[in-house]
């Protein structure tokens, strides 16, 4: 496990919930009409750190293996 490694994951685990939420409370201000665009646009904030979270923990493997160490079966 890298250092940066070490608090990006936790941190994407609990934007994931704090992302759903906001959905669940977007929905739920829905049901009582159109709710105020601060309900209506809080998932991005959450899902914009989730994307880029999300493509760094997905580079990690990769960078981690060398460049000439491609393992041939």
């Amino acid at each position: 496990m890298s250092a940066p490694d070490g608090w990006i994951r936790p941190l994407h685990r609990w934007l994931s919930i704090a992302f759903t939420l906001t959905v669940i409370v977007n929905f739920a201000a829905r049901v009582h009409g159109e709710p105020a665009a601060w309900i209506t646009y809080s998932p991005l904030l959450p899902l914009a750190v989730l994307l880029l979270t999300g493509l760094y923990l997905f580079v990690l493997p990769y960078r981690a293996r060398p460049l000439g160490d491609a393992r041939r079966t």
